[in-house]
């Protein structure tokens, strides 16, 4: 059985805002915690929109996350993260470019940046 970690468990791993809830979360990450690609989303949003972290810090600090938690694809995490720093695709658009190189999965999109990544 997997432990999944919603954003928020991340978010107090890596913030460490909550001296009371670190503990719990940095166990959880140290034990084995799975990281869907969703929450990785819902975590770049949150620290891009309310933390106002760089992207390019955004980027580095979970690029290193991923090699502490398991994840189904840790290369296309990786790939999609290392996009979100340099360029200013949204991080879903980042993902969906990540899947298509490392997968070959098709992408259709009427958002023309994303599009002239995916050529």
């Amino acid at each position: 059985m997997r432990t999944l970690v919603d954003a928020n468990v991340v978010l107090r791993y890596m913030l460490r805002d909550d001296e009371n809830q670190f503990p719990t979360a940095e166990r959880t990450i140290r034990e084995g915690a799975f990281l869907l690609p969703e929450v990785l989303a819902e975590i770049v949003y949150v620290l891009l929109g309310v933390y106002s972290v760089p992207r390019e810090d955004i980027a580095s600090r979970l690029q290193i996350l991923v090699k502490e938690v398991q994840s189904e694809h840790p290369d296309i995490l990786t790939t999609a993260l290392s996009t979100f720093g340099t360029t200013k695709l949204d991080f879903i658009d980042c993902l969906l470019a990540a899947y298509n190189n490392h997968l070959g999965d098709k992408v259709v999109s009427f958002d023309r940046k994303l599009n002239r990544l995916l050529q």
